[in-house]
């Protein structure tokens, strides 16, 4: 009897040892998903010490349970909208929805299109992409938690723990080279940081400015550092397009569909195929294969264009 009390203790004792090492700190939840918030910075323009500090802050360093349960790192809940898996817990009140997500990288990503897609958030992609505090003081303000110091928190992680510096990456095998003793440095030089010239407009979660006066595409590419060829492939444009006033151009590749909340449009006289595919972030050819049609083909006024899921036979 004294052996299996003593061979139980050992167990429990097991156990607890062996939770207790998969408990992150703060600095290692930071090194472990430091790359993905630059990555998403990047895709978004949302700032990696922003994406950070919260991460850390809604899941405790990932350790929470919610976190552990869901992969949910950003605390969101499920919203009308929300058509994907769902995990329940108590929050502000008991058995709340919340999204549940197959990994991490996934709530990471969604974290960054939810605030893309919620107009209550859009005075935030205005701001500097180095300017954490306005961001954190805007997330507050637009009501993404209700703690009553939920900024200072944010501000608290991001001078604790540096990680402002990730704000300044232009290439991401720069981040094993960051070390976060380091002082801020000013932007690099190549870094899209496009509110200081202009304002870009988020469609499908992607980066496009319109063309305004005086733009020519020498000096669009020049601003965003992009390559030529990169600003025609981009746009589904031939070499000989000459660019006009109000048109559309992406900065980044456009998407193979739509987001969730875009699923068809009703064809107008005046649309065309290119038209629809740069108001709604998809790539040309894709959008023709979506709705099974031979390419350069127009559709007739009234055609419902499919831009998430493939038209039925």
């Amino acid at each position: 009897m004294i052996r299996k009390i003593g061979l139980l203790i050992s167990l429990c004792a097991l156990a607890l040892v062996s939770f207790s090492q998969r408990v992150l700190t703060r600095e290692e939840y930071i090194q472990k998903y430091r790359t993905l918030a630059v990555h998403e910075m990047q895709r978004c323009g949302i700032p990696a010490s922003i994406k950070l500090a919260q991460a850390c802050l809604e899941s405790g360093n990932g350790n929470s349970e919610l976190s552990q349960k869901s992969n949910n790192h950003f605390g969101i809940k499920c919203k009308s909208n929300w058509t994907g898996k769902r995990v329940f817990h108590d929050d502000d009140m008991r058995n709340e929805c919340f999204r549940h997500y197959n990994s991490v990288e996934e709530s990471f990503i969604d974290h960054s299109n939810f605030l893309i897609a919620n107009p209550r958030y859009s005075g935030l992609f205005q701001l500097e992409i180095t300017d954490y505090k306005g961001w954190a003081r805007g997330l507050k303000k637009a009501g993404y938690a209700t703690a009553p110091h939920y900024a200072e928190s944010l501000i608290k992680i991001i001078e604790d723990y540096k990680l402002y510096v990730y704000d300044h990456v232009v290439d991401g095998q720069q981040i094993d080279m960051i070390s976060t003793d380091s002082s801020p440095k000013q932007p690099a030089k190549n870094l899209i940081n496009p509110y200081q010239t202009r304002k870009v407009v988020f469609r499908n979660g992607l980066k496009s400015i319109v063309v305004k006066s005086g733009d020519t595409p020498q000096s669009i590419v020049n601003e965003f550092d992009m390559k030529m060829w990169e600003l025609y492939k981009y746009n589904d444009l031939p070499e000989e397009h000459r660019i006009k006033v109000n048109e559309i151009l992406y900065i980044v590749p456009k998407r193979n569909k739509a987001l969730r909340s875009f699923k068809t449009h009703v064809f107008q006289s005046d649309d065309t195929m290119h038209y629809l595919s740069q108001r709604y972030g998809i790539r040309l050819k894709k959008l023709y294969r979506l709705n099974r049609m031979r390419y350069g083909e127009r559709p007739v006024a009234g055609t419902v264009i499919y831009l998430r899921d493939k038209k039925p036979r």
